[in-house]
């Protein structure tokens, strides 16, 4: 019987080419979109994403400051103590990271750490003749520091590299080298806070595009900066980690926060722009994909509404001879599979080649070239699921009313 019913059902959509064509298109159509608007979100969000991660890491690790104790009677005695305190002064007794070394260890022992870069950061003025900016002089573990933000991959002129060596070198960011007109192998000056005056010469330049990464940022040697700060060895104002999957911080931090006496902050909780921005651009895409193939789905639905008001007498007549309601029901559940499983395949075949063609569309801007996009299994997979269910739901509807049908009430009519 069931392969009666699958040749009946092919018989109805050879017969109806033009309705299954239709009905094809649509199914076709919306997996198209949803595999082009996913590939076009993702890939977006992909490179907003990495352009984040160029100056801040997953994880990061400083000095936070020392608690409030300004009014330390109220906190020994409780509200009810009255207490009158003028021109109260938080006094930050220690500067930077102390323990480093414990703290290091630590971090690497995490199984989800890929990369840890010690920093010295230290908010100067960047001085050429007359030209004055206010900035960041970053001193870094060269080799480290790359793992962790890839900055050698965003050099414009120069080697990353060289500043291991160079312990007079300083990498600046391409907008503070037009500000300041500076080129390899001129000088700069570096005014700190504490009125320390140095110059390094300028040994490369980067650019992030990221607009206050490259107009406000350089780089000198971890060891220069801790002796521009007459500091020891061991001193650290920041540590950059990076973990193997960057959505994932929490557990980590949750083990690393109650041991170590400094604030531990996940990327989400510093940049929570970025994190909803993520979320947003995900639901968005979905919600459009999913509207557009129940768009297809209605169409489906009209289409087999259409193909069982036609062929009403042929349904009657083949339950008087003797088919069941779920005969009946396979029968057009067959010709919605049919057509979903052909409309996805070539959905998707359709979506890949518009995705891969959008993707050669010149687009330089943030330093891209083309327009982004990315191109995952799991999205193909579910867009074909989504396509499909979407059918067989569509197609089930009028299935299950053309079951129903009274072959005597509708031969006598």
């Amino acid at each position: 019987m069931l392969s009666i019913n699958y040749k009946i059902a092919w018989v109805h959509l050879t017969s109806s080419l033009k309705q299954s064509i239709v009905a094809l298109l649509g199914v076709t159509f919306g997996i198209c979109m949803y595999v082009f608007l996913t590939s076009f979100v993702q890939g977006s969000g992909s490179v907003q994403t990495a352009l984040a991660f160029t100056s801040m890491a997953h994880i990061h690790i400083y000095n936070d400051g020392p608690a409030d104790n300004t009014n330390l009677v109220r906190k020994f005695y409780g509200a009810n103590v009255l207490s009158l305190i003028r021109n109260a002064k938080v006094i930050q007794y220690v500067q930077g990271i102390k323990n480093t070394a414990d703290i290091i260890s630590l971090v690497r022992q995490q199984p989800e750490v890929v990369a840890l870069a010690s920093e010295v950061n230290i908010d100067i003025f960047f001085r050429n003749s007359a030209n004055k900016i206010n900035g960041t002089l970053s001193g870094v573990d060269v080799e480290n520091e790359n793992k962790v933000f890839g900055i050698a991959d965003y050099m414009v002129t120069g080697k990353w590299d060289d500043l291991k060596y160079d312990p007079t070198g300083v990498i600046i960011g391409s907008g503070l080298a037009r500000k300041l007109s500076l080129h390899i192998g001129d000088n700069i000056n570096i005014l700190t806070p504490d009125n320390i005056s140095k110059t390094y010469k300028v040994i490369g330049v980067f650019q992030t595009n990221v607009t206050t990464t490259d107009n406000t940022k350089a780089y000198i040697n971890i060891n220069s900066a801790r002796q521009l700060l007459s500091e020891n060895q061991q001193y650290l104002t920041d540590l950059q980690v990076n973990i193997r999957d960057y959505d994932a911080t929490t557990p980590v931090v949750g083990r690393l926060a109650p041991v170590i006496p400094y604030k531990v902050e996940r990327w989400q909780v510093a940049n929570q722009q970025l994190a909803a921005g993520a979320i947003l651009r995900d639901v968005m895409s979905t919600a459009v994909s999913l509207t557009i193939l129940m768009v297809a789905g209605f169409g489906i639905y009209n289409i087999m509404s259409m193909t069982i008001n036609q062929k009403i007498r042929e349904i009657a007549i083949l339950k008087a001879m003797g088919f069941s309601g779920g005969d009946v029901t396979t029968i057009f559940l067959t010709q919605a599979m049919v057509i979903g499983l052909i409309g996805g395949i070539i959905g998707l075949g359709l979506g890949f080649c518009l995705a891969e063609a959008i993707n050669h569309i010149p687009f330089k801007v943030a330093g891209q070239k083309t327009l982004p996009m990315t191109y995952l299994p799991k999205d193909y997979v579910m867009a074909f699921i989504f396509g499909l269910v979407t059918t067989l739901i569509a197609g089930y509807l009028p299935a299950r009313r053309a079951s129903k049908i009274d072959p005597v009430t509708i031969i006598r009519g």
